[in-house]
């Protein structure tokens, strides 16, 4: 009896490779999984992905469309409403936005200097934190669909931030393990 394993065939007697057996890929999928991991492409990706994200939408909130854009958000949220009503609409939306460029400025310095990179990821995660939040405080982000309530654009605009403050945890993780191997 034989069992196939994407590309590769075993017989009874032989037995299937165990992760950690050997250093070398045997399926096609472990060979793209391997060239992935050797480029660091997961790291890379995320790391600028989320630099461009955080320096295109912070310069944005320092305009007005920007600023007026997030006011229902803000104004709703138990966590940073305080901000609008210190700051006003306009001041704290550019506060919000230096704060976001300047992650994005550390995210990228911690190509070089990675304990730089983890102060970056933990404004990141906090901010990102902080707007998830947003999806359980502002109104009308669900929309009924035959008795069903789904998200609408701006519930799905505010889940984004769940998967950015994932991201943002693993890039704490990442540039860590990096600042640990420059010592």
């Amino acid at each position: 009896m034989s069992r196939t394993m994407i590309g590769e065939t075993f017989t009874r007697n032989e037995s299937v490779p165990k992760h950690g057996d050997t250093p070398f890929p045997q399926t096609y999928l472990e060979k793209l999984a391997a060239w992935v991991s050797d480029r660091d492409l997961p790291f890379l990706v995320l790391s600028i992905g989320m630099a461009v994200m955080l320096l295109w939408a912070g310069t944005y909130k320092m305009t007005a469309p920007g600023a007026e854009g997030i006011i229902p958000l803000v104004s709703h949220s138990p966590l940073i409403s305080w901000h609008f009503k210190l700051f006003g609409p306009y001041v704290g939306s550019d506060l919000i936005g230096t704060t976001e460029v300047i992650a994005a400025l550390l995210i990228l310095t911690g190509y070089f200097k990675p304990a730089v990179g983890i102060v970056g990821g933990v404004i990141a995660s906090v901010m990102f934190f902080t707007t998830s939040t947003m999806l359980l405080s502002t109104p009308d982000t669900t929309v009924s669909v035959h008795g069903m309530r789904y998200m609408n654009f701006l519930g799905l605009f505010l889940y984004k931030d769940v998967i950015s403050f994932g991201a943002s945890l693993l890039l704490i993780s990442a540039f860590g393990k990096r600042a640990i191997g420059t010592r």
